[in-house]
């Protein structure tokens, strides 16, 4: 979603929704810090660019946080993320993201992928319980060391 001063970023895992100010203001200072960072846009052309520091270095790259036990490349507060949407035609952006965390990798990396558009693709609620019978066993088994006794 995108208005005259914000781009909204929504993601279908955990009802996360990523609010990007394009208005100019700065990161705010190295006090404030979060699992995400901190973005800010601007317009470069008709491409999107996407500046993210503030990080508070428990974050990974490319996890399943939600698992716990997923765990992919590990961030620290130095991390820098420079993202690049450019939509190049009707049915497609191309996405690019530069890694710049001088605590982790010897150099920034980037990597780069097409966002294409799926008209049958729908955003579901993060709901997991209904109709869920694993959930109902778990609870059904309570302490129980061993399912089979």
């Amino acid at each position: 979603m995108q208005t005259p001063d914000f781009v909204v970023f929504h993601s279908e895992m955990i009802h996360e929704a990523r609010v990007i100010p394009l208005n100019g203001r700065p990161h705010p200072g190295p006090d404030v810090m979060s699992w995400n960072g901190d973005s800010r846009g601007r317009w470069e052309g008709d491409t999107l660019v996407v500046d993210t520091t503030n990080f508070n270095g428990k974050g990974w790259i490319a996890t399943n946080a939600a698992a716990g036990w997923i765990r992919g490349i590990p961030q620290s507060q130095a991390c820098h993320v420079i993202e690049r949407l450019t939509r190049v035609d009707a049915n497609t952006i191309q996405y690019e993201a530069t890694i710049d965390d001088p605590n982790v990798y010897t150099r920034p990396w980037t990597v780069a992928l097409p966002l294409n558009k799926d008209d049958l693709y729908r955003i579901c609620e993060y709901a997991c319980h209904e109709g869920n019978h694993a959930l109902e066993n778990m609870l059904r088994l309570g302490d129980r060391q061993n399912p089979r006794d």
